[in-house]
């Protein structure tokens, strides 16, 4: 049985800027996320990111996923609004130096305990791209139930995909 690994969750800051430049700046990364994550990922990008988040108000909605003193990724919610405002959409990401070690899972896990204990949210869901076989299992593992595919409704990097539909529910 693997040990827990040791994660903080925790605001963006200015000090993470040459942490989440390095670290972002990645096509591994890139291709598991929605297109507005840039790539490639510039100073640009890093310091308008950490500026966002910095402005955001309480309680927060984004966070890095600090290891070892160390911004190595980050995690994330998006209240959805109108007819599907009790629900809110997750998203993570983990600098590749770290896959496979049990980090965004414990990330989905801490974010998802938080969403439930701070929001009015009824659902918590994720959509996974169909190829992306590691983040379904992250989301498995967290407690999350696939829900159904999409069929061909992702586009990305001159790919059609599915997208898979994971969720928890707060009951």
């Amino acid at each position: 049985m693997t040990a827990q690994v040791k994660i903080t969750l925790r605001r963006w800051r200015d000090g993470d800027l040459d942490s989440l430049l390095r670290y972002a700046n990645n096509r591994a990364i890139w291709l598991n996320l929605r297109d507005r994550f840039p790539h490639p990922y510039t100073r640009g990008d890093a310091e308008g990111w950490i500026a966002l988040c910095k402005s955001e108000q309480e309680p927060a909605l984004q966070f890095a996923i600090e290891l070892d003193g160390e911004a190595i990724g980050g995690v994330g919610l998006e209240n959805l609004d109108d007819v599907y405002r009790m629900t809110a959409d997750i998203g993570y990401w983990v600098a590749e130096p770290f896959w496979g070690r049990g980090i965004a899972t414990a990330a989905v896990i801490e974010t998802t305990a938080y969403a439930f204990a701070r929001f009015p949210f009824e659902r918590i869901q994720a959509m996974v791209f169909g190829w992306n076989q590691r983040s379904a299992r992250v989301l498995e593992k967290a407690g999350y139930a696939l829900e159904g595919t999409f069929r061909n409704s992702i586009f990305k990097d001159g790919r059609l995909t599915d997208s898979l539909v994971y969720a928890r529910l707060r009951t």
